[in-house]
């Protein structure tokens, strides 16, 4: 059994913030715990614009404060995100989002990430794995 807090990873390698400036997350669960998906609480900030391609992995998405648009960069379909909405990627689609307001959620990938992962010039999570 693990047990562990937010509070508890904060300013540790598990709290990660984007090369980008835009988000930071705080990954609580990782591939390394061997459990099949990782789990993040991630923070986009007011007023940035963050362009994502999962092409390595599927992502769901659970809305727990702020607002947000999300645009699916492939269909040119808008969506308005607030707490309560979920959004899957399953498809791999390239989208954007647009906090209005710090917009927090809870993450979740699968295949997991290692915590090593920031995205690169196309919005990718590379494919990272753990050894062993």
């Amino acid at each position: 059994m693990i047990v562990r807090s937010f509070k508890d990873i904060e300013n540790t390698e598990r709290h990660v913030r984007a090369k980008s400036g835009t988000w930071e997350s705080k990954r609580i669960v990782l591939a390394k715990e061997r459990v099949g998906f990782s789990l993040h609480e991630t923070v986009l900030y007011a007023g940035t614009e963050t362009s994502m391609w999962y092409a390595n992995h599927i992502e769901a998405v659970l809305c727990v404060e702020g607002e947000a648009e999300l645009t699916n960069d492939e269909t040119g379909e808008t969506h308005w995100i607030e707490p309560g909405t979920m959004y899957l990627l399953d498809g791999h689609e390239r989208h954007t989002l647009r906090p209005k307001t710090d917009f927090r959620c809870v993450c979740v990938f699968n295949p997991p990430v290692t915590g090593r992962e920031d995205h690169d010039e196309n919005g990718v999570y590379p494919l990272l794995t753990e050894e062993g």
